[in-house]
């Protein structure tokens, strides 16, 4: 019997630091049986790979090899977002993103790939030589005038290596997630990663122009996802941190309607 499945089994329940006897537990089944699953004497059902994989917070990509290492048919499709299948969510997408406006906000993937942007963000973006495709990870390691706009860069950044390996380890460990926190770790001149006490809400002070703005981030995305597109996409919406900030976005806003 190939041991594909069972090695995988054990590789997502060592990454969410679960015993047999927790995940047996959790997932309503007994430790002996998932110690079966792991030594390949028992050959799961379809239905027990899915019940081990929500157990186990398995993204999807993942149950779909899950799923095929124990000789099912893989479940969740991977359409592009132009696919006409997706029609909906990504004018939910669009929607959300318009709406926002005057505060910037924009469609990323799980590589940090902005997707869409709404025209704040566009703006915010194209003052850093970015635009809708570029890579926001690439830019983190790379552009020289992204870190030269944001005054809070070291603590800009050492929030983002946190992010990062936070989302590596959801995803079981990624490559290009945990390669990126890794490069983005050499730029930290102060190795420790402890964020700053006290604080509620991290903000990133951009300059441009020569003026300051400040602006804090919150994420959004699809809760009930059925594809792997849907699932990897978050939507991140940025607000004002203050006053001045909130003040110029709205008297931009004014003067390009004005226009």
């Amino acid at each position: 019997m190939s041991q594909a499945f069972p090695n995988l089994l054990k590789h997502w329940r060592g990454t969410r630091r679960m015993s047999q006897l927790d995940l047996g537990l959790a997932a309503n089944v007994s430790a002996r049986h998932v110690s079966f699953l792991e030594t390949g004497r028992a050959a799961p059902s379809r239905s027990m790979v899915l019940q081990l994989c929500e157990t186990l917070d398995v993204p999807l990509p993942a149950q779909n090899t899950l799923l095929h290492a124990a000789g099912f048919a893989e479940v969740y499709g991977h359409r592009g977002l132009s696919d006409h299948e997706l029609a909906h969510a990504r004018q939910a997408v669009e929607w959300t993103l318009q709406r926002h406006d005057p505060y910037p906000a924009m469609a990323l993937d799980k590589y940090w790939t902005v997707v869409n942007a709404n025209h704040a963000a566009r703006l915010l973006l194209n003052a850093v030589g970015l635009a809708e495709g570029s890579s926001l990870l690439d830019a983190m390691r790379n552009s020289e005038s992204l870190k030269a706009a944001i005054v809070n860069w070291q603590e800009v950044l050492r929030h983002m290596i946190l992010r990062l390996r936070t989302e590596s380890a959801r995803l079981g460990f990624d490559d290009v997630l945990s390669k990126a926190a890794t490069d983005l770790s050499a730029q930290l001149e102060d190795q420790k990663l402890e964020l700053a006490a006290g604080q509620a809400v991290l903000s990133t002070r951009y300059i441009l122009n020569g003026l300051e703005l400040s602006l804090f981030s919150m994420l959004a995305q699809f809760s009930s996802a059925e594809d792997i597109t849907l699932a990897d996409l978050r939507i991140e919406l940025m607000y004002p941190a203050d006053q001045k900030t909130k003040d110029f976005l709205h008297s931009l806003a004014k003067l390009e309607k004005a226009t």
